[in-house]
């Protein structure tokens, strides 16, 4: 009987076996006929914000379809460093192999981003260097504080590949990947690369002198060829990103230049909005430029809803310390810092004030564009001050105190110019002052004035008495 019985389990246990062995051969022969998704980035534009959002979202994509690799495929002269730091950082902590194919063009910030790859590949027409920081506005050569960190950059970039150990004739020898001295002389003149660069060039170099140098790893006239050749995928599949409309918008919304031009009718708006009666246009362009500036980072992932609460709360104390506290203090100045850290923190990956992994550089970016913004904001309200109710665009937004012969006040008031009165509330600058025991309608033509202080009329237009502190 026992003999019966592990005879009986022998048997189950073969069975078994069969069945999982030919579990593993179809598995096996499935795996085997899959292709590799190899998935492509087109970077062919300046880099800036676009290609940021690209990248970002290339990136997330390829995760999502299971791809093998990456692959840019990239053309450019160059763009904004911030930005292209922030590629290249992402292209380094990325889990899976990222390569580039330089289709003719990496200069300056696309070099920067190329060297952050895995594998270099170019077209035998292509070119790669040239990355000298230079004013956007100009092109002459930025001083050298800029030049000195983007050669950090470039060298720190190029040594994150480590070194090559050989043996050679029983020695151990330890060669970098890619020598961050070239890195370096695609941004500083002053590095000699003999035979590439003197003392008087900024290493720029083609793909056979990339590949002498080690900066390239193979040359190539196509995407296919680097996949098929040197990547090792016969048979592939090729994704590619394509951005959409939303991703340009997103992405000209998110330029440096356009946020701080946003805060600036941010901040501009409301301060015209609190020296206007009602609610008006003013208020109207300063909503709409908050909504413009927090939604996309919202959406992206960077401004937090306590964020967007932290900024309204400020506009809610600076409005209060305005018209409700007397005198400018701690309600005000906690505003204006609510304000600050709110646009500024919206710019950042930080999660409840968590900045750990946060390059400086993104928060150095944050702080400049807001200062930026503000900077422009107050020149916005110098200029409009000083061109309301003047003869060009700006005349009809002020009403003038007669026309063709007419008057568009009662001028009975008239006489009290130059008379003293009291400030029966605070002026900030509108608010109440009392004349003779009677009451009017007043604005402070020179600052704020606080309740009970001495006024003296200055002029009666539009039906109130303008006044100074005496």
């Amino acid at each position: 009987m026992f003999v019966t019985l592990y005879l009986l389990k022998m048997k189950k246990l073969r069975h078994l076996y069969l069945v999982l062995t030919g579990l593993l051969i179809i598995f096996s022969l499935h795996a085997q006929g899959e292709k590799a998704t190899i998935y492509r980035i087109n970077i062919k534009e300046n880099i800036g914000s676009n290609t940021w959002i690209y990248l970002q979202n290339g990136l997330h994509e390829a995760i999502l379809k299971d791809a093998r690799a990456v692959l840019l495929h990239m053309n450019t002269y160059g763009g904004g460093v911030l930005e292209a730091d922030s590629m290249r950082t992402a292209i380094l902590n990325f889990p899976l192999p990222v390569y580039v194919f330089i289709d003719n063009n990496a200069a300056s910030a696309g070099a920067l981003i190329s060297i952050a790859c895995d594998s270099i590949f170019m077209r035998n027409s292509a070119s790669i260097g040239a990355a000298t920081v230079v004013d956007g506005s100009d092109g002459a050569k930025a001083p050298d504080k800029y030049q000195s960190y983007m050669r950090g950059i470039m060298r720190a970039t190029a040594e994150s590949h480590g070194k090559v150990v050989t043996i050679e004739q029983g020695d151990t020898i330890a060669k970098w990947k890619r020598d961050p001295v070239i890195a370096e002389a695609m941004v500083d003149e002053r590095i000699v690369v003999p035979g590439y660069a003197d003392s008087t060039q900024i290493l720029t170099l083609t793909a056979s002198q990339a590949m002498e140098l080690g900066y390239c790893d193979g040359i190539a006239e196509s995407v296919h060829e680097v996949i098929v050749t040197f990547l090792g995928y016969p048979d592939y599949k090729l994704e590619t990103y394509n951005p959409t409309f939303y991703d340009m918008i997103r992405g000209f919304l998110t330029n440096g230049v356009v946020q701080a031009l946003l805060i600036m009718f941010i901040i501009g708006g409301i301060y015209f909005e609190l020296h206007s009666p009602g609610i008006g246009f003013p208020t109207a362009i300063a909503i709409t430029a908050a909504i413009l500036y927090f939604t996309p980072l919202y959406l992206t992932g960077y401004a937090q809803n306590w964020e967007v609460l932290l900024f309204v709360l400020g506009l809610i104390l600076i409005v209060f310390e305005l018209f409700v506290v007397p005198g400018f203090g701690v309600t005000g100045i906690v505003g204006i810092i609510f304000v600050f850290l709110a646009l500024v923190l919206a710019l950042v990956g930080n999660i409840r004030f968590n900045f750990e992994g946060l390059p400086a550089t993104e928060l150095f970016r944050a702080v400049m564009i807001v200062l930026g913004g503000m900077g422009m904001s107050v020149g916005l309200v110098l200029f409009l001050s000083s061109r309301i109710g003047k003869p060009g665009i700006l005349n009809r937004v002020a009403l003038h105190a007669d026309q063709e012969g007419y008057v568009s006040v009662p001028m009975e008031p008239a006489v009290m110019v130059g008379r003293t009165g009291t400030a029966a509330t605070v002026l900030r600058p509108s608010g109440k002052v009392t004349v003779d025991g009677v009451y009017y309608d007043a604005v402070s033509v020179k600052g704020f004035v606080e309740k009970g202080d001495a006024v003296l009329v200055k002029r009666y237009e539009n039906f109130q008495l303008y006044v100074e502190r005496k």
